[in-house]
């Protein structure tokens, strides 16, 4: 494989073989080291994608980047629909709109200290967390649930879970178009059917932080942003009903490879042209199983809300705002350079610049808010879309710190440790299904999220904005 350091923090593989394109990448020092442990096995996998059919120039993958099914994580490529683009599920994940939102109080770190601990359990209770946990409480018929999928997040507040004007502060307004709940199996549905308000298991999380550092006053400003003030970070997606979805149209997608002789590098990469039948249905599959997506976060809001009024902050004297919900695993049409193009981000985010009408009025001078949660130990953080991003990767940045060590791997790292009593320590509660959860899930088994952070402010695809540190950690 042939790399070229073009500038900076960024990379080239000028496009050989099989390729259609180039890739390009983005890594500090650290980073690339870490890509030289893996053998370069998601580096390789980005040159696969630069194979596809209709792929716009360039493949790439942004500073979190590491090994996944299909698409590496950290993958963004866009596939043009007028010259043959494809759709591949494994570019857009299982985890189906999987993402991130970010809810503010005015609350500062300090009042919150002495409910700490009975807000912790609050939370426990109040979100479900865990492999196949579901809920009971809500009641959703098939026809709810229809409505969910074509309407996403508002199909949610017109039930009285949240305010009309927080849909604004949602990609997309909390809904991607073009979702059709018939093309939905039922099994999807059957294993949706209870999830809605729930975390699900593994790296997803809810998060009481605080913001220990502001690096742009102005954006800082524009997010309603500043020092010690305490916020929550969510951390959820689709659940078994995204998963089904994916798991489905990859088996249809291989056929209709074979079908539109479609030549892949890895059948984890198996896709099928945007315009096709079995295109079509995928993409409003997907489109469905997003929506449930951004209104499972947005029913999680509703109950950490209810959470923080049981530990004895009611909203009407604090409440929590939401500032942003992002998108991590999606495929959207989107214009780039002058042409609509088909976006795939698999563990990436939407990172769009200044004065994009997409973006909420009031962020539109500093673009649009990144979130980029870390490890449960140390910080996550803000940023800010960019016109770099915009010019550079399709409007997209990095959505996360980025594994480094697999499951057992860390499993086996954390023996003889108490990881809970070690987060404690340090200020940190944390409440999780079980303790094998907590050791997956340790600091060590991720990059850290500083040095992707300072690699996407370095290549000028993200702007700092502010840091967070954890102070209470849910996880499944």
């Amino acid at each position: 494989m042939n790399v070229e350091h073009v500038s900076g923090y960024k990379y080239r593989i000028p496009k050989e073989g099989r390729m259609r394109v180039d890739a390009e990448f983005y890594a500090s020092e650290g980073i690339l080291e870490d890509l030289r442990a893996e053998d370069h096995a998601s580096l390789r996998q980005i040159c696969s994608v630069a194979t596809l059919p209709g792929v716009v120039e360039p493949a790439l993958t942004m500073p979190d980047i590491h090994w996944g099914y299909g698409f590496p994580i950290g993958g963004v490529a866009a596939f043009d629909p007028e010259n043959g683009g494809v759709v591949s599920p494994g570019g857009v994940g299982f985890d189906i709109n999987c993402g991130v939102r970010l809810l503010v109080s005015d609350l500062g770190r300090e009042e919150v200290a002495p409910y700490k601990s009975r807000l912790a359990d609050e939370l426990y209770r109040s979100v479900p967390s865990g492999v196949g946990k579901g809920r009971q409480d809500l009641g959703f018929a098939r026809k709810d649930l229809e409505k969910v999928l074509v309407e996403g997040a508002s199909a949610i507040v017109e039930r009285g879970y949240g305010e009309p004007e927080e849909l604004e502060k949602i990609e997309s307004c909390g809904k991607l178009p073009g979702a059709d709940p018939a093309v939905v199996s039922g099994r999807a549905y059957q294993r949706g059917a209870s999830q809605l308000g729930t975390l699900g298991s593994g790296n997803h999380f809810l998060e009481v932080q605080y913001v220990d550092e502001v690096y742009d006053e102005t954006a800082a400003r524009a997010f309603g942003l500043g020092l010690e003030q305490v916020a929550v970070l969510i951390h959820s997606g689709s659940r078994g009903l995204g998963h089904q979805v994916c798991q489905e149209h990859v088996e249809r997608c291989l056929a209709a490879t074979r079908r539109y002789g479609i030549e892949l590098e890895d059948r984890q990469l198996a896709a099928a042209p945007i315009k096709s039948p079995e295109g079509s249905s995928y993409l409003a599959a997907m489109a469905a199983a997003a929506n449930f997506a951004f209104a499972n976060r947005q029913m999680i809001s509703h109950f950490t809300r209810r959470a923080f009024e049981r530990a004895g902050f009611p909203p009407c004297e604090y409440p929590l705002r939401l500032l942003y919900d992002l998108a991590h695993n999606n495929a959207k049409l989107e214009e780039h350079g002058g042409r609509e193009v088909l976006v795939h981000r698999k563990g990436a985010t939407r990172a769009f610049g200044p004065g994009n009408p997409e973006l909420p009025e009031e962020y539109r001078s500093a673009g649009q808010p990144v979130l980029v949660p870390g490890d449960m130990g140390r910080y996550s953080f803000v940023l800010a879309g960019t016109e770099g991003a915009m010019n550079e990767t399709f409007g997209s940045s990095a959505h996360g710190a980025g594994r480094k060590m697999g499951r057992r791997a860390a499993k086996r790292a954390a023996r003889g440790r108490n990881l809970k009593r070690e987060l404690e320590d340090r200020g940190i509660l944390i409440r999780a299904a079980s303790e094998a959860t907590i050791d997956e899930e340790m600091s060590e088994a991720y990059k850290d999220a500083t040095e992707v952070v300072d690699t996407t402010d370095g290549a000028g695809i993200g702007k700092k904005v502010a840091r967070l540190r954890p102070l209470i950690v849910v996880k499944g």
